[in-house]
């Protein structure tokens, strides 16, 4: 089935054999010249918004045909290969991220070692600094594209598709066993110049998570990121932004994460977007990088009427240690940030996904706890610490070279030590930041948490948590397992007579996530297997009604804590679990 946008009626011919480029080997060019657009994604889930990008900006040379194709680094490098090849393309382009850039450069090289005429291209940030390294040290690579790739990309193919011999600039080449490049600049892109992807049903649209953008670049300045190496800041425009968030809410898209680096670094231009998807939003989960800071009064006020399960903020606090965020060139208002995040945390419906980098210059591991002990305070809903990565290209290489930094050769390029954190330190913190993924970020322990947090701090406890773990992966846990690890984790740190509180506390949190099993109760309440009931459906009282269809089954146990309330009592309580579940609807749980 062709799945290219382009008809091969569309397509002019071109006779006799020419040669690609003077540079390259010679290839023959058929009716059509055949673009392979692909990229290497870490999830099935997730999706491309580049490829179709550039797929739409190339739509209108004649003679080639554009296919894309969506892989994933998960998938064994010889299936990944197979299907490559099995295009037929003369042209394939890769978008390269730290994540896939050592098996993009494998299939690279096994490319030109089974068809050595094809033409490889690759852009995308991993491959934009230390180009000329990366080219001597991979032969397979004919063209790296360096930047922003719509403009130079399209030279290209116009170049390759009709012999043209014009430079281009930002693009990298090879010269008769050399390498070199057109004039290097900072020519930055209309971005209404750039056709919809969307509307050219470009998108692959049937995946979970949909990328979108309403703007390019940044206006700050942060060492350890590359988005301050494009400090030019630029939008589509507000009937652009809005034609295409119109197409994504009309088709029901669930999840739709918008990538702009600072998406609130115009207050007004905020608004106007919000106020559109406020007014025309039905079903769609909105994902935003915002800046707590630029917050205005205005944005707050409107932000309290978004209903809840509409709208997520992630928001880049990094450190709270002013000298620590000064010394990697970080402009934040700390101040401001703790306030506005209270202010949406207290008066609005949003989702709050706060962020922490471990590493930063004069941070060490008491000083990364006391930022995680003020960030929780704020109580987000998501919480994620990661050690510190240096980037190529990033101001933070210069600043770690100097400072006698540690850190990977190979992408991610994690540090190991720095003058104020050792190696095991850094171990230490990435557990942490598992710890946090399975007991904070996802729902399901809040009462167990706050058990605890009346027992010691927040960082207290995932520090002490982090040093019982030893050579654990803590992926793969079952639910059942998971709520075992957290009483195993936390049994050191309690009397015999609180570790039994704890365990009730934690036996409700997993009775409101999961059904008990007959025979297979946590471990950390197995002794209580007596006290369980299984009641049938038609023992329930009256009041509530179940899903035309749907399965319902229900588990009774009597507590020493009555958990729903605010305020906890303190009395053996009998509650009824009732967990309703069918196709399409998940599993629900009612307490009765």
């Amino acid at each position: 089935m062709d799945t290219s946008p382009f008809k091969k009626s569309d397509m002019i011919q071109t006779t006799g054999k020419s040669r690609l480029d003077d540079r390259l080997s010679p290839v023959i060019l058929r009716k059509y010249m055949k673009i392979l657009l692909t990229t290497l994604h870490a999830k099935y889930s997730h999706s491309s918004l580049a490829l179709p990008c550039l797929a739409a900006c190339c739509r209108d040379i004649s003679g080639i045909e554009i296919v894309i194709s969506e892989l994933t680094v998960n998938e064994p490098h010889e299936k990944l290969l197979r299907r490559i090849i099995s295009e037929k393309a003369e042209l394939i382009a890769f978008s390269c991220y730290i994540w896939n850039i050592e098996e993009t450069l494998k299939l690279v090289s096994d490319i030109k070692k089974i068809s050595p005429d094809i033409v490889t291209v690759l852009g995308g940030p991993e491959v934009s600094f230390g180009v000329f390294d990366l080219m001597s040290a991979n032969p397979a690579v004919d063209y790296v594209v360096k930047g922003e790739g719509e403009r130079v990309f399209k030279q290209l193919l116009n170049k390759l598709a009709n012999a043209e011999s014009s430079e281009i600039s930002n693009l990298f080449y090879r010269d008769k066993g050399d390498i070199t490049s057109g004039p290097l600049n900072s020519c930055y892109l209309e971005l209404d110049s750039i056709p919809s992807p969307f509307e050219a049903e470009l998108v692959d649209l049937s995946k979970p998570l949909i990328y979108y953008e309403t703007s390019r670049g940044c206006p700050f300045s942060c060492a350890f990121c590359l988005s301050s190496v494009d400090r030019h800041v630029r939008s589509f425009s507000q009937k652009r932004i809005e034609s295409d968030l119109q197409f994504l809410m009309h088709r029901k898209i669930s999840q739709i994460k918008l990538v702009d680096r600072t998406f609130n670094y115009d207050s007004s231009r905020s608004d106007s977007i919000w106020k559109f998807i406020l007014e025309n939003n039905r079903n769609s989960h909105f994902h935003f990088e915002i800046a707590a800071d630029l917050l205005t009064d205005e944005n707050l006020a409107l932000l309290k009427q978004v209903p809840p399960n509409r709208f997520r903020f992630e928001i880049g606090v990094q450190s709270t240690s002013q000298d620590t965020l000064e010394r990697v060139s970080r402009r934040a208002d700390l101040g401001k940030i703790f306030e506005n995040v209270r202010r949406l945390r207290q008066e609005t419906f949003i989702e709050l996904h706060l962020d922490l980098v471990a590493g930063l210059p004069g941070e060490d591991y008491a000083g990364l706890l006391d930022s995680l002990q003020q960030v929780a305070e704020l109580r987000p809903h998501v919480i994620q610490i990661e050690p510190l990565k240096l980037l190529k290209g990033s101001a933070m290489r210069q600043i770690a070279d100097k400072e006698q930094y540690r850190y990977s050769d190979s992408p991610p390029y994690n540090i190991l030590s720095t003058p104020d954190l050792s190696y095991d330190q850094v171990c230490r913190i990435e557990t942490i930041g598992r710890l946090l993924d399975l007991f904070h970020n996802q729902t399901g322990f809040e009462t167990a948490l706050k058990f605890m947090l009346a027992e010691m701090k927040f960082s207290t406890l995932f520090d002490a948590m982090s040093a019982q773990v030893v050579d654990e992966n803590l992926t793969g846990y079952n639910i059942r397992r998971t709520y075992e690890l957290f009483a195993r984790l936390v049994e050191k740190m309690l009397p015999p007579d609180k570790m039994e509180a704890l365990s009730d506390a934690l036996f409700f949190d997993y009775c409101s996530s999961e059904l008990p099993l007959m025979g297979k109760l946590p471990s950390f309440v197995s002794a209580r297997q007596k006290s369980c009931a299984w009641p049938g459906r038609g023992d329930l009282p009256e009041g509530p009604e179940f899903p035309v269809g749907s399965r319902v089954k229900c588990f009774r146990f009597s507590f020493c804590v009555d958990y729903r309330l605010e305020e906890w009592k303190k009395g053996e309580t009998e509650m009824t679990f009732v967990y309703i579940s069918g196709a399409g609807m998940g599993l629900k749980v009612l307490v009765v």
